[in-house]
């Protein structure tokens, strides 16, 4: 393992670049152990890496940004426990991490909707917004989900709705529009629904979540047809 470690980093190292370590400052990703590899170049090492649990958990281990960003491409999603979610989760310090992770990993695991439950009344920031992504990503990658879990999800959406911090409201926005786009009248509905209550709100945050869901479901109801 060690010497898979070393060349995985070694390769890291490689393809690091000053244009995309000065990127990530550009898109508000604050991580202080970044190295400076593009997802396209952390795709090229995955692929090259294969499949590899063992791997992934002495990859996240080091702290290291694009380390962890590559944990999630190379881990086997049957593999992840839900402590390894929780332990994962409470290491998120960055959107970028979180919504990797989210949707390279996590929504691949059979623990991915108990643990959007459990994260959705978590305090600190990246770790709620975890929830909604995740949530997010399951609507849009889980083609064999039923309605039930959705309709769940549009619940928390709500409560969560009033939470002002950036990243949190723009997580639980994403999944309220990816509720809404799922290939199911009944939760079209109630997406559509959900989001007329919230830009109906007197407050800011879910205001702004409401209206912003209701346009991005309406510009695509308008190409669909």
């Amino acid at each position: 393992m060690e010497d898979r470690l070393a060349d995985a980093m070694a390769a890291l190292r490689s393809a690091a670049t000053a244009h995309d370590l000065a990127n990530l400052d550009r898109f508000g990703i604050v991580a202080p152990s970044a190295l400076g590899v593009s997802m396209a170049n952390l795709q090229k090492v995955a692929k090259r890496l294969g499949r590899d649990h063992d791997l992934a958990a002495a990859l996240w281990a080091t702290g290291v940004y694009e380390a962890r960003m590559l944990a999630s491409l190379v881990d086997d999603p049957a593999r992840v426990t839900p402590g390894q979610m929780d332990a994962w989760r409470a290491d998120f310090d960055n959107w970028g991490i979180v919504d990797t992770v989210c949707f390279k990993l996590f929504d691949q695991s059979p623990h991915a909707f108990a643990k959007i439950d459990a994260w959705a009344g978590l305090n600190d920031e990246f770790g709620r917004r975890a929830a909604f992504a995740l949530l997010a990503c399951l609507a849009l990658h889980d083609k064999g989900a039923g309605d039930q879990p959705f309709l769940d999800g549009l619940v928390l959406i709500e409560r969560a709705a009033g939470d002002d911090r950036n990243f949190v409201k723009k997580a639980v926005n994403w999944a309220l529009r990816a509720i809404g786009l799922r290939e199911s009248p009944l939760l079209k509905a109630a997406a559509l629904e959900t989001a007329r209550r919230l830009a109906a709100s007197p407050d800011a945050a879910p205001r702004w979540v409401g209206k912003d869901a209701l346009r991005a479901l309406a510009k695509a109801t308008a190409v669909r047809s």
